[in-house]
């Protein structure tokens, strides 16, 4: 299985197919199997690109919490594509790998062709509402930890909580071509998508029908067809 190694930890990605690249991030607690569904067609005239986060799946899961952050985890992508010496790609993901793939755009936007956020949330403005998201966070955290995956507990800790707004109030300076994603049953994150549509200058929203939070899980037809629709553009 290809892994990077990184100081000292090794990060497992999979490639698929030729062309332009698309490199999508998986969401908490989850792996890179989600996409299961997605590899056949978005491979077809594409290379694909997909890891496992730290904590995650067949990537390691180091005890210091120094190597859980969205720094981190950005330098961890970045990484990726510089060994597989890809200078662009769409970078994209589900929900927590959404928002990271915000975050690698505002550091990185150089390697960015497009966006593809899906059912994701930008952050918060007020900070009260992020200090309800990140007891969120440690509450989920202590759940993974009461089951010995301390790995994922790590992540919630470094990875789910917010610092700041800087990300949400990077969404205007976003340049790229945009697709953001979104369940129609996915309550929570429509707000967020609407937000996001109206900030980000050069983006359309998708709503899938009958799907929830995991929407490409869900209603992988329709969720392959829009990606493969906006790549067109």
């Amino acid at each position: 299985m290809p892994k990077i190694n990184r100081n000292g930890v090794n990060i497992h990605f999979e490639t698929y197919g030729n062309g332009p690249a698309i490199f999508l991030t998986h969401g908490f607690s989850d792996n890179l199997g989600i996409w299961k569904n997605q590899i056949k067609t978005l491979s077809k005239n594409n290379t694909l690109i997909l890891w496992d986060l730290k904590g995650h799946g067949n990537t390691d899961a180091p005890d210091d919490m120094i190597h859980y952050s969205e720094e981190e985890t950005i330098l961890d992508m970045l990484e990726i594509l510089d060994h597989l010496n890809i200078k662009k790609a769409s970078i994209g993901g589900f929900s927590l790998g959404g928002y990271m793939s915000l975050a690698f755009y505002r550091q990185y936007p150089d390697r960015v062709s497009s966006l593809l956020i899906i059912d994701t949330g930008p952050g918060f403005k007020n900070d009260e509402a992020r200090e309800g998201w990140n007891n969120y966070a440690i509450k989920s955290a202590e759940k993974y930890e009461s089951r010995n995956r301390q790995g994922i507990g790590n992540a919630a800790r470094g990875m789910l909580t917010q610092k700041d707004d800087r990300i949400i109030k990077s969404l205007p300076d976003i340049l790229v071509p945009t697709l953001i994603i979104v369940g129609e049953e996915d309550k929570p994150f429509l707000s967020a998508a609407d937000y996001m549509n109206s900030k980000i200058k050069n983006s359309e929203k998708n709503i899938i029908p009958n799907a929830g939070h995991a929407v490409n899980i869900e209603q992988p037809e329709l969720f392959n067809s829009a990606v493969l629709d906006f790549l067109k553009i």
